[in-house]
């Protein structure tokens, strides 16, 4: 049986938002928010939350959760999620973001049972395809192609494929009939040797040109399965994020 952990990647000083994870969601800091629904998996065996700083850590134990320390250093959440995983006896790990407190506990256990399913994926992730085409011209909305197989063959900022005949010039690109365009959602598993064959590899060309550290993974020759989900997520990257976040809660109850 293989034992599957979340790690969840915190850090105090976010240039856009210091002091995000512990920012209050409906009462509750929104790291708190992210640990509750990824323990709620039931793919899940535990999860920890991996961090540099000593608040965040002191707030996860003060509300029950499991929480490692690491290096300050550290340019990535997939660089701390690898630190901590070196203590933790697992087989696959799950990278879930520090500012998705809405994410639902089954897209976390589609990617686990996808990643046990099918070994021959180094990593797994997810997608979904894009409704609104604000999100299809953005380049902050991470765009995936994938093969015959469910495989990711690029990730870019721009909108791929690239649809020829329905879209004539760059003006004209707009979600009309038959375009399909995936967007990119940002939780990773990985199989634990992957993940520290993909923490020691250097950034490529690509990646530093589109600022997508999975292009390094695909540099590398590592597959990476993209399994599509129907479901989106909500991140908190700035404090008025957060506003939107607390008002759509108290609107949803």
């Amino acid at each position: 049986m293989q034992r599957v952990v979340a790690i969840v990647p915190a850090r105090f000083n976010a240039t856009r938002f210091s002091g995000k994870p512990l920012a209050l969601l409906k009462g509750k800091p929104v790291i708190q928010h992210v640990y509750e629904q990824a323990s709620r998996a039931r793919l899940v065996d535990s999860t920890y939350v991996a961090t540099d700083d000593k608040r965040i850590y002191d707030a996860v134990a003060g509300f029950g959760g499991n929480a490692i320390m690491t290096s300050e250093r550290h340019a990535t959440g997939t660089d701390r999620i690898a630190e901590a995983a070196l203590s933790i006896d697992c087989d696959v790990i799950v990278n879930v973001q520090g500012d998705e407190p809405f994410i639902r506990p089954d897209m976390i256990d589609g990617l686990v049972g996808m990643m046990l399913a099918d070994k021959r994926a180094s990593i797994g992730t997810l997608a979904k395809k894009i409704t609104d085409e604000d999100e299809l011209l953005s380049p902050n909305v991470v765009k995936v192609v994938r093969d015959d197989e469910g495989f990711a063959l690029y990730f870019s900022r721009s909108p791929v494929p690239y649809h020829r005949d329905a879209w004539t010039g760059l003006r004209e690109i707009t979600l009309s009939d038959g375009v399909a365009v995936f967007k990119h959602i940002g939780i990773y598993a990985f199989r634990k040797d992957d993940l520290m064959r993909f923490a020691a590899l250097r950034e490529n060309p690509i990646e530093k040109t589109e600022r997508l550290e999975q292009l390094r993974a695909l540099g590398a020759g590592m597959r990476i399965k993209v399994m599509e989900t129907m479901h989106d997520t909500i991140g908190i990257d700035t404090f008025e994020d957060l506003k939107r976040a607390e008002k759509w809660l108290n609107t949803s109850l």
